[in-house]
């Protein structure tokens, strides 16, 4: 067995509340409940190989997270899904484990759905403006870099979004970039109250289902 290893695991109801450094204790934690011994890197400040592809943003749900870690003993993979999951909390379920063959940095693209929420306005109205405003062919909007506050186009982020009504709601699917740019779901809704508020939700919630590589295969 490689000691290259990769867990599939969704987050998802109250879990989703859980930030990315608690979820890496979380699961650290998790690992030795289940009586699994991690790999720890050398030097004067060992930590333990393990690290999360595409760290979530707090509130997102998720289907598709991949974590990478190193076990110290060769483990059964078939068994560690369960296991590992009765030591995690409500919201966290391990889907399944197997040898790594592929770099994360492979991962290029992210289906996600989403749900834009309206108290007032009507979804069908809300669905033929979302439909209109996204088919542009720039969206330019104002965010934070390392550099300061600078404008992005989002648009080349964005392979293809749809929109379909519901009651108080629109939904979305969508694939958009999840590496090199990477284009947080939460700037579609802010896309929206930056340049056409009239049609911002009052509130937007978003779930990852699945990874692809460049060339669209499913990305494990």
């Amino acid at each position: 067995m490689s000691d290259k290893l990769r867990l599939r695991f969704s987050k998802t109801g109250r879990a989703v509340y859980i930030s990315h450094l608690d979820l890496m204790q979380t699961m650290q934690r998790a690992f030795s409940r289940a009586g699994y011994a991690l790999k720890y890197s050398e030097g004067f400040n060992p930590h333990p190989l393990i690290s999360i592809a595409l760290p979530l943003s707090v509130g997102a749900a998720s289907i598709c997270e991949l974590m990478d870690f190193r076990l110290r003993e060769e483990a059964d993979l078939t068994e560690l899904p369960a296991r590992l999951t009765d030591a995690l909390p409500e919201g966290i379920e391990v889907l399944e484990a197997y040898e790594a063959d592929r770099k994360c940095a492979e991962i290029k693209w992210l289906q996600i759905e989403g749900r834009f929420e309206y108290d007032e306005r009507d979804p069908a109205q809300m669905t033929e403006k979302l439909r209109e405003f996204f088919s542009r062919e720039s969206i330019v909007i104002t965010k934070k870099t390392k550099r300061g506050m600078g404008e992005s186009d989002i648009r080349p982020s964005i392979r293809s979004i749809e929109f379909s009504p519901a009651e108080k709601a629109v939904t979305l699917k969508a694939l958009i970039s999840a590496q090199e740019p990477t284009l947080n779901p939460e700037q579609l809704a802010e896309s929206l109250r930056q340049l056409y508020p009239e049609i911002a939700p009052d509130f937007a919630k978003f779930t990852r289902i699945e990874t692809y590589d460049k060339d669209m295969n499913l990305f494990r």
